[in-house]
This record gives structure tokens, C-alpha cells and sequence, in this order.
């Protein structure tokens, strides 16, 4: 997009392009999504930048209408499997929280100098600037559905201190933690232990039509009982995280906007961003359904199907590893390996009482040669399938484990890498379908017209 179609975009308030870009006003220091309900401000006070961190740098805070840091992350992100794209899901995933930018460039594979170049040439900010935005965001969260001190919030969502937290929310914001939490009407919370256990509402955005019946069918066939329950709304799962456990419960109706209704439980709230962008992944909410559908409708073979399901997601994974190891058990066979080797929790809630398996106790512990070898090679790092994994050196990786076929290597990177571009059947014509084979593949399947051409 040039400057002149996005500026058309905005004049027409076009909630297609919220989180593709933003814009800010130079006479007003703030800065918006596209589709804000603001007078539209002359185009030689309009400044246009690809991320809110960049904006954020330009010295403008956020819009007190249109809230443009709780869009939905850019498509573009997904879809590109470069340094930059990867950069960008390690950094949402929190990468540069726990481990610093020193870690993000190793899991790269470049010097944090590179890293920083490329984020600042492309983005308009480097990775400590987005890890910024997204803290920020974070600690919005939590200040206006908890009531948390503000003190433990600042360090739960990434701070290194009260007087960063404070500053950081002041300059993004144009006011203090206390006036944030006030407008929400949550001055009055009941502390960290009412706020713990009533869990964490939040609202997943979105953008576009979503078919959320046709992903919530396809979460509830592949269910794992124990890990899992998506017979009755909401669909509920455990999480793994890197400081603890976790549960998520995601309503299938949201009939109050272009969002998904969900409410975290967390051990350790240092989680939160992290779990908020696994449920985003697993959810496909970053998807840009009107560039997608445009394409496949183009397809006579596909357009009564997208007719049919206009905005159908191809979800991904909350878990890439478990995702990567159930793909190749099955359902019976992943229920069968939480009930022996699953970790309990803590806290059962209903039936859910375990999570999956890490992949460093099955690599000891199972069985089956195949899986014993998928498990160790998740937990010696030889295949990584995190947020920044490289999906074609992933790929190639599975192909060299003993068991692992063409198929089954294609499935994995379609659902634990979330790669919009693939095809694990060798459906005859797929090619046409580029960038956006694997929502071919859920529209065929969804219809019961999937082939398995490719063998496993």
C-alpha cells in the first residue's frame, strides 16, 4: 500500500487495515488505528507508520477512542518466514522479556546488531521498542480486568522496575496507571488472590468475518480429554508456559464485536503475554480473511465453499511441540500418553486436569521408537518449532527422523508453525492457491473432499 491508499483507508474509517498499519496526527500527538471514529484529520497532519511501537517512537500515545494497541496483529507477520517475520513472533511470543535481545538474536541466528538493523529498516523500531508496545499492552490488560496492586502489575507484564513501568505508561497512554485502572470502574478489585482466581477476561481481536463453528468442530474432533474440553461453550485447554501453567476458555459466540470472548488462569502472571499470543495462534486470529477469501473464491473448484464459509481460520497451535507429537499419535493414542506421563495440575478444573507431556520425558520414557525420536529431537533443540523457527529448515529436520514421512512432516509444519502455504495432500491444481494453501486445505476438508495423495 502507498501512502495515498492508505490514507483513503483511513478517510473511510476501513477496519480491514486495523493493525496492517496505523497513522498519527501531528497536530493532536496521537496516534490511531484506520478505522478510529475521530474526525479525519487533513492529510498533511497524517503520518503513517507500520507498527504502534514505531508510532510510540515518533512520540505520539495511543487514541483514547479507537485503543489502536488492541488490534489484531498484522497477517503480514504470519505469512513471512524471513528474519524479520520471525523476529516479530518470538518478540509477541516473549522472547525479549526473558531472554533480552541477545536471546531473540540467537534464536535468529544473527548478531543482535543485525537483528536491530533490519527491525529498525523495516518496522521503525527495534526489538526493544515492540517488547515495549507489547508490555504496555499487557499491563492495560491487567490494570482494567484485575485488581491487581499496581506495583505486581508492572513487574507481571515485563518491567524492570515500578519507575519504568509508571514512565512507560504515562508517555504511551497521557496518563497515570491509577486514572488507566479508574476508567475501567477495577479501583475496587479484591487483590491479587479475587484476581487470580476469577482469571483474566480479555477480548481477542479480530479481523473480518470469522467462522468460528467450523474451527470450534475441528478443535472438538481433535480434543484430548484432560488437556482439552470442547463439547460445551466455552472450549477450554491447558497451557504450558515458561513460568508456569495456565488455562484458557474461549466462547464460541461474540456477538458484542469483532472478537473472541476468552478468560486466562495463570500460576505465574508474567505469562500473560505469552499466553495471549498462543491463544491468538491456535485461534488464527491474525489472519486477514478478505485477502484469503478474495483469492480462493477465484478458484471455481473452491468459491461455493468459500461462499459457504466466508472467513474459515486454519488454526494453529497453543503448544507447537505437543502439537507436532499429536499429529503424529492421533487422538487415542496422545489421551493415552497424558494419562501416563502427563503433569497434573496444581489446580484441576473440571476435566481438565493435566497438561501434555514435555518432550524430554517421552524421549526417555516412550515406547514407540518414532515418537521416542520426534520427543528427542524436540528436547535437544535439533528441531525447534517455536514462534521464530525457520519452517523450511523444520521441515527438513523431520524428514531426516527415523518414521517421519512427506505427510506427516507437512502436517506438522501446517499446524505447530502455523504456515499459511501448505498443502500435505499433493491436491492436483494446489499450486493455484498460493499463499494461502492451507486454508484451501481446511475449506476441503470442512466440505469432506480432502485427498491423501501424499503418502504419510
Amino acid at each position: 500500500m502507498d501512502e495515498r491508499t492508505r490514507y483513503e483507508a483511513v478517510s473511510s474509517r476501513d477496519a480491514r487495515f486495523d493493525g496492517a498499519f496505523f497513522f498519527a496526527v501531528v497536530t493532536t500527538g496521537i496516534y490511531c488505528r484506520p478505522s478510529c471514529p475521530a474526525v479525519t484529520p487533513k492529510r498533511a497532519n497524517v503520518r503513517f507508520y507500520p507498527t504502534a511501537a514505531a508510532a510510540q517512537a515518533g512520540g505520539f500515545r495511543a487514541c483514547r477512542r479507537c485503543r489502536p494497541d488492541a488490534v489484531p496483529g498484522s497477517a503480514e507477520w504470519n505469512v513471512r518466514a524471513d528474519v524479520v517475520g520471525r523476529a516479530v513472533r518470538l518478540i509477541g511470543d516473549g522472547v525479549v522479556d526473558r531472554e533480552g535481545v541477545p536471546g531473540l538474536a540467537g534464536r535468529l541466528g544473527y548478531s543482535a546488531r543485525q537483528v536491530q538493523r533490519q527491525l529498525n529498516a523495516e518496522l521503525g523500531a527495534g526489538p526493544v521498542a515492540l517488547a515495549r508496545a507489547q508490555r504496555s499492552h499487557t499491563a492495560r490488560v491487567l490494570l482494567q480486568t484485575t485488581g491487581l496492586p499496581v506495583t505486581e502489575i508492572a513487574f507481571a507484564a515485563g518491567f524492570a522496575s515500578v519507575r519504568q513501568f509508571n514512565d512507560t505508561i504515562r508517555q504511551i497512554y497521557a496518563r497515570t496507571p491509577s486514572a488507566l485502572r479508574a476508567e475501567a470502574g477495577t479501583g475496587l478489585g479484591g487483590g491479587r488472590r479475587e484476581g487470580l482466581r476469577a482469571g483474566i477476561p480479555l477480548r481477542l481481536a479480530h479481523r473480518g468475518p470469522y467462522a468460528t463453528g467450523a474451527l470450534f468442530d475441528l478443535l472438538a474432533a481433535e480434543a484430548v480429554a484432560r488437556v482439552e474440553e470442547v463439547a460445551g461453550p466455552p472450549g477450554r485447554r491447558t497451557l504450558r508456559l515458561p513460568y508456569g501453567t495456565g488455562l484458557v476458555a474461549v466462547d464460541e459466540a461474540s456477538p458484542g464485536g469483532p472478537w473472541l470472548e476468552a478468560r486466562v488462569q495463570l500460576t505465574d502472571l508474567r505469562d500473560l503475554t505469552t499466553a495471549v499470543q498462543r491463544v491468538r495462534r491456535l485461534f488464527d486470529l491474525d489472519a486477514d480473511p478478505y485477502a484469503v477469501d478474495e483469492a480462493l473464491a477465484a478458484d471455481p473448484r473452491l468459491a461455493p465453499l468459500v461462499a459457504a464459509r466466508p472467513g474459515l481460520r486454519s488454526p494453529g497451535a497453543a503448544d507447537p511441540e505437543e502439537a507436532a507429537l499429536r499429529t503424529l499419535l492421533g487422538r487415542a493414542d496422545a489421551a493415552e500418553l497424558v494419562e501416563r506421563y502427563g503433569k497434573a495440575l496444581d489446580v484441576p478444573c473440571g476435566g481438565l486436569t493435566h497438561v501434555f507431556p514435555e518432550p524430554d520425558v517421552l524421549a526417555g520414557s516412550a515406547e514407540d521408537p518414532v515418537l521416542a525420536g520426534l520427543a528427542a529431537a524436540l528436547a535437544d533443540g535439533r528441531l525447534r518449532l517455536d514462534a521464530g523457527a525457520d519452517r523450511d529448515e523444520a521441515e527438513r529436520t523431520l524428514l531426516t527422523l527415523p518414521g517421519i514421512g512427506r505427510r506427516t512432516a507437512a502436517l506438522i509444519r501446517l499446524r505447530a508453525l502455523g504456515d499459511p502455504d501448505v498443502d500435505p495432500y499433493g491436491t492436483p491444481g494446489a499450486e493455484r492457491w498460493r499463499p494461502w494453501r492451507s486454508y484451501a486445505v481446511r475449506h476441503l476438508e470442512a466440505a469432506g473432499a480432502a485427498k491423501t495423495a501424499v503418502p504419510a
